[in-house]
C-alpha cells in the first residue's frame, strides 16, 4: 500500500500490525559521472519492486530523499541536513506513525550517511517508548543485508558497496543510462584500510579528490539488475520477518 495515494480513513482502518516501511536516502554528488539523486534513484526503484511483490501486506511511506550527506559538501549540488537535526527528523517520521497506532515500523537506507543517525533514531525512541513492550522499530541498509552478487555473477569485482562505484554504476545503467557519463575512463579510486576495524573520521575529499570511490569502469547494466534483484529479495524476506512477529518475542 502507497501512503501517498491513500485517505486517511483508509490508514486509520489498516491494522496496528501493519508494518510500516520508511525509504531514507539522500541528495548528493556521485562523482564526474553519476546524477546527483543515485542514492534515492536507487532505492526508490528497489522500493518499487518490493511494493509491487508485497502490494497489500505492508504500508509504503514517500521515499525521505533529504540525508545526513555533510561529508559530500565540498562537491557542488550536495543538499544535506544538519545531522543533529537529520536525527530529529528521523525520530519525527517514527513518531508520527507511532502516533497513529502502528507498532512495526522499518526505516530502510539507501545512503551510507545515514547509517548511524538512522539507528541512533530507533534506538531514540525505543527509550522514549520503553513502557511499551509491543513495538518492533527497525533500521536497515540494503545493502548490508548479506548480499554476495559476485556468487550470482563471478565477474562482480567488489566485495561492498563504495560510492558511485562498480555496483551503483550498474545500478543506474540499469534504470537510467541517459543520465551516465563516461565511468569506463573513470579512475580506480581504493577504498583503502583507514585504520580499520577502528572507525576513522572523514570527508569525502580526505579520500577522493573527485568524488567517487571503487572500480565504476567495471559497471554494466546486466550486473545493475542482479544487484536490484538481490538487493529486492533481502528486504522482502526481511519484511516478511518482520510481518511473522509475535508481536512480543526479542527474536524474529
Amino acid at each position: 500500500m502507497n501512503l501517498a495515494e491513500m485517505n486517511w480513513p483508509a490508514v486509520s482502518a489498516l491494522s496496528k500490525d501493519t508494518p510500516v516501511v520508511i525509504p531514507i536516502a539522500a541528495l548528493e554528488q556521485h562523482g564526474h559521472h553519476l546524477p546527483v539523486f543515485t542514492d534515492s534513484m536507487l532505492l526508490g526503484e528497489i522500493i518499487r519492486r518490493v511494493s509491487e511483490a508485497k502490494r497489500d501486506s505492508f504500508l509504503f511511506a514517500p521515499l525521505m530523499w533529504l540525508g545526513n550527506s555533510h561529508h559530500h559538501m565540498d562537491f557542488a549540488g550536495t543538499m544535506s541536513a544538519e545531522p543533529r537535526t537529520y536525527l530529529d527528523l528521523l525520530c519525527s517520521l517514527i513518531d508520527n506513525m507511532l502516533f497513529h497506532g502502528f507498532r512495526r515500523i522499518l526505516l530502510i537506507n539507501g545512503h551510507g550517511g545515514n547509517d548511524t543517525p538512522g539507528k541512533q533514531a530507533t534506538f531514540e525512541m525505543r527509550q522514549r517508548y520503553r513502557h511499551r513492550d509491543d513495538l518492533l522499530l527497525a533500521f536497515t541498509t540494503y545493502w548490508g543485508l548479506g548480499t554476495e552478487p559476485w556468487k550470482t555473477d563471478p565477474s562482480f569485482h567488489q566485495r561492498k558497496m563504495g560510492h558511485a562505484c562498480e555496483w551503483e554504476t550498474s545500478m543506474i545503467l540499469r534504470i537510467a543510462p541517459h543520465l551516465v557519463g563516461d565511468y569506463k575512463n573513470a579512475p580506480v579510486i581504493e577504498p583503502g584500510n583507514p585504520f580499520e576495524p577502528a572507525t576513522r573520521a572523514w570527508i569525502t575529499k580526505d579520500r577522493s579528490q573527485i568524488g567517487h570511490i571503487g572500480w565504476p569502469h567495471l559497471a554494466s547494466p546486466e550486473k545493475g539488475e542482479i544487484l536490484f534483484d538481490l538487493f529486492s529479495k533481502d528486504i522482502m524476506a526481511l519484511l516478511q520477518r518482520i510481518q511473522n512477529w509475535d508481536g512480543k518475542s526479542w527474536n524474529g
